[in-house]
């Protein structure tokens, strides 16, 4: 064989080389929120490709381990790629997050400018929609529960279900929450900060006699000791709490929709405003904020994960879901792996990929414009805040990134 021939043969070996890597299935490690758990694994129509893990842990302890890289809270080896958490990284709206909140302590640990080993930006987007519901366990009519109600049941003032307006119900009344850091917790207390700012709760053990943005439920009330009525569920996640709701009558506890079995047995699940927690009542909800437009928004994470308070119209208790992700890996077949599971759960076009998957746990697809916009701005390498992106990362293999 002629040298050239030799030549071209190694030069062919080594680019079939190259491609099998690109291509290769690699483990990429994620866990964290525990309300949308089920979607992305462990059932027969769970949405993570095969060789991604997931570990349960709750929003809080995820995003630990996200942004100090510590894959022993998800009880494995090596680098934590991606995370989802109800819980929104702290910083406030602006682009320059706040000092001491969760993405200036990242920034300036991981992501230092001149810094040869610095992991670069992370990314924050919604993965799917989701409401919190109210189940309870006292038999009787469909029940609605008023805000001023709701606001004096989760502060621990009401204790009887006579207290309850219109319920129709008597007997005491027990409220079972999540013991541990939740985005769940998180989305429901951010919501009853904002709609009993003006209730007289000073009766209560609330902390100044309101309400806070808690991810810790315990954590709203003096001393950090949740009111002798009220229930821990004995295990992390929305099951645990939801079977804890159901083990005794007189119980009254929040979950994400996807272990309820009926959004719309208002027997079981309260309506809040007259509101199920259905898919086209979360929606008037979710539809009245737009995807971030301009260059500074596309480039805060903060702005891709919106959060509704107080929402004028239909069911109140409603957000997202998120991914969080770096922006840069030094692994390129990492970066392939998350681009293509990405690629495809926010597909361009009118119907999502995943949708029939998505509402078969009980959430609610994003839609085309949020969809499209992650896709375009976040997920494509050509944009520069878009995972891989070479201006910012560097060449493939990326010169910074996460390890």
């Amino acid at each position: 064989m002629s040298k050239y021939k030799i030549l071209a043969a190694v030069v062919a070996t080594a680019l079939m080389s190259v491609a099998g890597v690109a291509s290769a299935q690699v483990a990429v490690t994620g866990g964290g929120a525990s309300l949308p758990a089920d979607l992305y694994k462990g059932s027969s129509d769970s949405i993570l490709p095969a060789n991604f893990s997931y570990a349960v842990t709750g929003s809080g302890t995820g995003k630990s381990a996200f942004l100090t890289n510590n894959s022993a809270l998800f009880s494995t080896t090596g680098t934590v790629h991606f995370i989802g958490s109800d819980s929104v990284l702290s910083g406030g709206p602006a682009l320059i997050p706040t000092a001491g909140s969760e993405r200036a302590i990242y920034n300036s640990t991981y992501n230092v400018a001149g810094d040869a080993n610095r992991y670069g930006p992370l990314l924050q987007f919604p993965s799917v929609a989701t409401s919190v519901t109210i189940p309870f366990n006292k038999a009787g009519a469909a029940l609605n529960i008023a805000d001023a109600d709701l606001c004096r049941i989760f502060s621990g003032q009401f204790t009887t279900w006579q207290q309850v307006a219109g319920s129709g119900r008597t007997g005491a009344l027990r409220v079972v929450y999540r013991n541990e850091s939740s985005g769940t917790s998180e989305l429901l207390t951010r919501f009853l900060t904002t709609v009993c700012a003006n209730e007289n709760l000073s009766a209560s053990t609330l902390k100044d006699g309101k309400f806070s943005v808690q991810s810790t439920f315990k954590n709203l009330f003096v001393g950090n000791a949740a009111p002798v009525t009220f229930d821990a569920a004995p295990a992390t996640g929305g099951t645990s709490l939801y079977n804890t709701v159901y083990a005794a009558e007189g119980r009254i506890g929040y979950v994400g929709p996807d272990v309820i079995p009926d959004l719309v047995d208002a027997t079981k699940v309260a309506k809040l405003r007259g509101f199920s927690p259905s898919e086209v009542n979360v929606s008037l909800t979710l539809d009245t904020i737009a995807p971030p437009s301009t260059a500074d928004e596309l480039a805060n994470p903060s702005r891709w994960a919106p959060v509704f308070t107080n929402p004028s119209d239909g069911y109140p208790i409603a957000g997202y879901t998120n991914f969080v992700i770096g922006q840069c890996y030094k692994s390129a077949p990492v970066t392939a792996q998350l681009r293509a599971f990405l690629s495809t759960h926010y597909n361009a076009g009118v119907t999502g990929t995943n949708d029939t998957k998505v509402r078969a746990h009980g959430f609610i697809p994003l839609n085309q414009a949020w969809r499209e916009s992650i896709r375009n701005n976040l997920v494509l390498a050509s944009t520069v805040n878009g995972l891989g992106n070479t201006t910012t990362c560097g060449v493939s293999p990326n010169t910074i990134g996460r390890p």
